[in-house]
This record gives structure tokens, sequence and C-alpha cells, in this order.
């Protein structure tokens, strides 16, 4: 327990410090792994000379419980977890989840609605002066004015309504750092206005050096096209080399700015994370609950590295890492991998080495190290960039010296292969025979998403030409190896631009290919993604034409089925949907029908069983005991 950072007055005791530096507030439950952000940044502090405490799971109608580590001589961190308290609690559908992987034993309610508030308030109630900093994905993806889509509104920036002092966003080690020593040298959290990667409010923008004024938020709570113009601009600075401070105007004088992001880590400087003291595992407080279940999915699991230059329209990567790619060196990964390989219950099985994109080890082209990436174009789609640079010989070498550690009998890889930038490889083919010799476990996901144009345009993925490419490449590979292997791929639904004639063109690619997934994602809009910008506005910020969104549950429920048309419980929303769509030409008994006809019911019929037939069979037959 004592190589874990303290989380009471005893632990406190034990390692001789009266007063803690930094205090962090977390809506996760305490696990010292790399893969969580509250490991990476109070370890971090704790190397910078810091001393560091945690209050995991607070109960938040307990003041005391803020107060239990007592006043810290800096100030606090706050952070609602690894993921949104909203989406950690609600399915698209917006039902309450009956399991939390982020907390001891799966167990649901250890923290509120809108985490990163509720935490953030208390503490203000209990210590008053004491600086109060933000930070997180909930924090980083609300950092502005945004759409929420469980109230169904546009709310104003966290950093308001948390009545915090300072929110950073992104990857937070350099801005925690540096807000760190400003406030340890004896700099007012309000002086803090300068640190690149940040949020502050301000009454005053005269010294915003070339800020860009964003519409105001009144302004864009009565106007979509407002909304959706806000959303371009932030959507295109979010790089540290082009990137200018974004002014939000609010009532009564008062502005959120938003300073440009710091510049991405050096492999030297991502290596060092991992150099640090991590127990990499949950807390033993946790033990009595059967241990926090989020540990398993990366417990024997390698990050290889950070952004992703993909683009994909619904993720909010862009938004929080960033699209500059940036590695770990390969030294490092296996001096990870060889620890790994000592834990008693590692049973030979790496269940995964990459990050937001498996494939992804370089940045997409050399421009990117001194200008940073285009604000007007993305590097894969709708077709690749003549600067994209695609390479894999990293990648494979990485994974051909982890097959090749004792102890290892197989490296799996399961964040998510991009496809496309696998196809566009001409000069390594040995990339796609060494996956799907080694590093498939019978089965290979990808994420095509959808088959209509239409929708993949709004998507941001490639043609569906590009992902028949692959699934021919990927068949013929392992017809040559003599492996049995297959794809399944990750569809979504109801996303903007998918209409019903789009949901019925994306059922017959999957009666075609004779696939039936038993999992089906309902496009969930969550804040900072371009295709959240469209659901609610209804607007493609970037042409701003009107865009197609499904959004009454009905006709959500009718598009998921089509993807499940097979499922007996989904016939009549399938009938419905076919019906309304005009496509009753897929009604019937042909091989290209995705449903039979309704079954007319005939009185006549000698299988049917009248209510009067059924009352004399129980006259003549015998009285049947009940079960107990």
């Amino acid at each position: 327990m004592d190589n874990f950072l303290p989380v009471s007055k005893e632990d406190m005791q034990k390692r001789g410090i009266n007063q803690l530096d930094f205090i962090i507030v977390s809506g996760d439950a305490y696990i010292d792994h790399p893969s969580f952000g509250v490991a990476i940044i109070s370890r971090l502090l704790e190397a910078k000379g810091y001393k560091v405490g945690v209050i995991p799971q607070p109960n938040w109608k307990d003041l005391d419980e803020f107060k239990k580590l007592g006043k810290p001589s800096i100030g606090f961190f706050v952070t609602a977890g690894n993921i949104d308290s909203m989406v950690n609690h609600y399915t698209v559908a917006k039902k309450r989840r009956n399991k939390d992987s982020y907390s001891p034993g799966g167990k649901t309610g250890l923290r509120p609605d809108r985490a990163t508030i509720v935490y953030s308030q208390k503490i203000k109630e209990a210590f008053k002066k004491v600086p109060v900093i933000l930070g997180g994905l909930e924090a980083s993806l609300r950092r502005l004015a945004h759409y929420d889509y469980w109230e169904n509104k546009v709310r104003r920036s966290i950093l308001l309504d948390s009545k915090a002092d300072l929110l950073i966003y992104g990857m937070g080690e350099k801005p925690a750092i540096e807000a760190a020593e400003a406030l340890s040298s004896g700099l007012s959290i309000n002086d803090l206005t300068y640190i690149k990667g940040t949020v502050y409010k301000t009454k005053s923008i005269e010294n915003v050096y070339e800020g860009k004024l964003l519409p105001s938020y009144d302004e864009i709570l009565s106007s979509n096209e407002k909304f959706a113009k806000s959303f371009k601009i932030q959507y295109e600075n979010t790089d540290p080399f082009n990137s200018v401070p974004l002014i939000e105007p609010y009532r009564h004088n008062n502005f959120v700015v938003q300073n440009p992001p710091p510049e991405p880590l050096e492999t030297s400087e991502l290596d060092s994370l991992y150099l640090l003291p991590f127990t990499r595992t949950y807390h033993p407080m946790y033990e009595k609950n059967g241990g926090v279940p989020a540990i398993e999915e990366v417990k024997f699991s390698l990050v290889s590295s950070r952004g992703c230059f993909g683009g994909c329209s619904f993720c909010a990567l862009h938004f929080h890492q960033g699209r500059i790619v940036q590695p770990r060196s390969i030294t490092s990964i296996l001096e990870d991998a060889k620890e790994m390989t000592k834990d008693p219950k590692f049973k030979g099985y790496i269940h995964d080495v990459g990050g937001p994109t498996a494939n992804f080890r370089k940045k997409a082209c050399t421009k990117q190290e001194n200008r940073g990436v285009c604000k007007d174009r993305r590097c894969l789609t709708p077709n690749p960039c003549n600067n994209l640079e695609v390479d894999h010989n990293e990648y494979l070498e990485l994974l051909q010296k982890l097959r090749n550690l004792d102890g290892v009998k197989k490296v799996f890889i399961r964040s998510g292969i991009r496809y496309d930038y696998l196809i566009y490889d001409q000069e390594n083919e040995k990339f796609i025979e060494e996956l799907c010799k080694h590093h498939v476990s019978g089965q290979l996901k990808v994420a095509p998403e959808h088959i209509a144009p239409s929708v993949l345009k709004k998507m941001g993925k490639p043609s569906h030409k590009v992902y028949e490419k692959f699934v021919n490449k990927y068949q013929k590979v392992n017809k040559k190896l003599g492996k049995e292997q297959y794809l399944v791929p990750y569809l979504m639904s109801s996303h903007p631009g998918s209409d019903l004639k789009a949901a019925i063109q994306l059922a017959e690619y999957l009666r075609d290919i004779g696939h039936y997934p038993k999992q089906v994602q309902d496009f969930y809009p969550t804040p900072g993604t371009l295709s959240t910008c469209m659901y609610y506005t209804e607007l493609d910020p970037y042409t701003m034409k009107k865009v197609y969104v499904p959004k009454s549950p009905h006709e959500k429920a009718m598009q998921r089925a089509l993807i499940q048309y097979k499922n007996p419980k989904n016939y009549n929303l399938v009938y419905e949907a076919l019906k309304k769509a005009g496509r009753e030409d897929l009604i019937g008994y042909d091989k290209k029908c995705l449903i039979k006809p309704k079954e007319k019911k005939n009185p006549k019929d000698k299988n049917q069983v009248t209510k009067k037939s059924r009352k004399s069979k129980n006259k003549k037959g015998p009285k049947l005991k009940k079960r107990s």
C-alpha cells in the first residue's frame, strides 16, 4: 500500500506528510496505471517533488469527504475520470447503465452526473480560496459552450458552471506542471492566463494576443448557424503550431479564453512518463469488492502512441489528443512488455499494441513537424493527401520484437487497424501477411461504419470501395496462409446523413455478404465532435448546407433494426421501414428479400386453435396439476 499515493490521513502519516501540496479528486476508482489520467498526472507531480494525494470517488453528498486529506498547500486538480460521467452513466437511449467498469466491483452510483461540476463546487464550498484546476476528458470536451445531448440544450463552458479557476484540456502533462510550478512560485491562479493547453475566465481581453472572437453564448443559443460557425473555428484551432487563442463572450462582460494547445510530447518525453513508478494496478482497498473491472482491458496491453489523423467526424480525439501522432520508442515499449511478463497472472498473451489507431506510428507527413496539420483538409479522406507518408516498417519491427520476447506466446492487435492506411501502403505487402499470420485471433475488428456514400462522407470515412479492396486483400492473404479468419465490421446506425434509404442500403449489403451483426452502435452525440455539431444544428459546418438527421427514437429504432433484420423481434420495425421507404420489393420469399410477408390469419387453418376448441379440449381432457 505504501507504493500508492496517499488516500487517507493514515497514509499521509506513514509517509511523514503533514500537508499535501496537491490533491486530485477523481470520479474513477484509484488505479495507478499509465492508461489512467489521474495516475499519470499524480506520478508526474510527485516526480517533480510535490506531495500529492488522491480522493477517488468521494461521496459528493458529504462535504467532509472533500476534507479527508486536509487543505492542500497549493491546490486541487479535479477530473470526472477517464470518460465523461454522462456517457459513463447513460446509454444512447438515455437509460441508466447497469455497470461502471471504472468503479470497484463494477458498481454504479459511486459518482454523480456531471461529476466535474459537482466535485469542483463542493471543493469551493469546503475551501473557498484554494485554487481548483479542472482536467480529464469531461472538462476537455466541454471547455467552451457545447451541445449537451442529455439535456438537449447548449450548455456554457464547464469552467463557468463548475466555479473552478482554470481548465486544462487535452493530454495535460505540460500545462499541469507549468501551472504547478507557477502556483508554487507564488503566482496567483488568476495570473495563469499564458499557459498553453489551458482555458481561463476573465473580465478583460485587452491582453489576449491575436485572439479570435467566437460568436457569443447568447448568439449560439439563438442560432444554429452561429453554433456551427463557432464549432468550425474551434475545430480548426486544435493544432499547437497554427492555432490562435479563442475568445467566447458571455453576458455581463465575461469571457472564456482558450489558449492554443501545447506542443506534442517528443518520443523521449513520452517514454519518460512510462518510467514513473506506477504500481500498474488498482488500490488494494478495492480487493474486498473484487477489484476494478477497467484494469482488465489494459493490464496486459501496451500503449504505443498518442494522437490520430484518421479524421472520423464522430470521434473526439481531434479535440482531445489532436491529429499529430506521438509515438513511444520501441525500446520503451519492450521494457514495458518485459515487466509485464513478470506478472504472475500473465499467461503469455499481450492483448493489444496500439493507440487511438494501432497502425499509426508516425506523423502523417513531415510538414506536421514544424507547421502543424492542415486546417482545410484531412489526411485520409475523401482521398489520401499527396503528402501522406504511409509506412508500417517501424510498427512491424515492434511487433516482431515483442513476439520474440521470452514468455510471450501471442501478440494481438485489438485497438483497431485503419484499413485504408494499410491498403495505401503499396510498398509493404509484408505487414498484412504478418498481421494475419501472427496477430489475429480468428477475427479482426475493423470499422467501415457504413456503406452509403452520403453517410460515409459525413462520417469522414473512406469510400466503400476502399473497404472492399481491404476485404479482398485480407481474404486473399488468409487463403494463402491456409487460415480461416474473419472480419468483424463495426457498424453505426442513425449517424447524421443517414436516412431510411441509406439504412436499407446497409441492410442489403449485410444480406449480400451473409453477415449478421450481434451488436450495433447507435450514433451517440457526445461533446467535441463534428458529428454532434451536425446532429444539433442539422447543418454541415463546412458547407452550411442542411444535413438529414434521424432524431426520433422510433426512426432510430427502425434504422438499428434494419441492420439486424434477421432478429424476429425486429420484424415489425423492419416491415414498417421498408413500407415507409417504398421498398416492398424487399418483403417476400426471394433471396434478395430481407423479410417475409406478414402471415394472414385464416380461421379455417387446421393449425389454429379457436377459443371454442380450447374449451372443448379442456372439458374432455384431464385436469393437470400445477407445478409448485
